[in-house]
């Protein structure tokens, strides 16, 4: 979060928040007038972050059920979209991260932090994501591997208009 520079006052999402571990940490970082979407796809996961929502009184947190290739974020609505360790899950990349963009504020980054290793290892290496990000418009700002371990986190910034679904070329990736 200090690396994706939340500050009071943004609005953020949580995509694939689960149990809301970070989403319940957002909350305060963005206070009072800021705000937290916590997304997931799975209705009984959404009911318990929402129950602990209501429990913890973050009453600057709002709970959504998305769909697997469309988190539904409203559009234009983001400085920050976070997806931790939960991209190398995603089914559909490039429909998903065609509407997921559309969420960003100008000027709004995407916040990736999963682990560097094959996506059947529950990971996603880094050049895969930057590609995948890259085909729908979105452009690298900047990476680092965090404590030693085999994860890391990289943001992207839109990099121009949305291409069309049509152009979207898919990047290859090794078997």
């Amino acid at each position: 979060m200090r690396l994706a520079g939340v500050a009071r006052g943004m609005s953020v999402a949580d995509v694939g928040a689960g149990e809301g571990y970070y989403t319940v940490r957002l909350a305060p970082l963005v206070g009072p007038r800021g705000r937290v979407l916590a997304q997931d796809i799975v209705p009984e996961t959404r009911d318990r972050l929402a129950q602990r929502v209501e429990r913890d009184k973050l009453d600057n947190v709002a709970v959504r059920l998305g769909q697997p290739a469309d988190p539904l974020l409203p559009a234009n609505s983001f400085d920050r979209i976070f997806l931790v360790h939960m991209y190398h899950e995603v089914t559909e990349p490039y429909e998903f991260l065609w509407h997921l963009r559309g969420g960003l504020k100008p000027g709004g980054l995407v916040i990736v932090v999963d682990a560097d290793r094959p996506v059947k290892r529950h990971g996603m290496p880094p050049r895969q994501l930057t590609c995948e990000l890259e085909a729908v418009g979105l452009r690298l700002v900047e990476a680092h591997r965090l404590g030693g371990s085999d994860a890391y986190f990289m943001s992207f910034r839109i990099g121009g208009p949305p291409p069309s679904p049509d152009a979207i070329k898919p990047c290859r990736t090794k078997a």
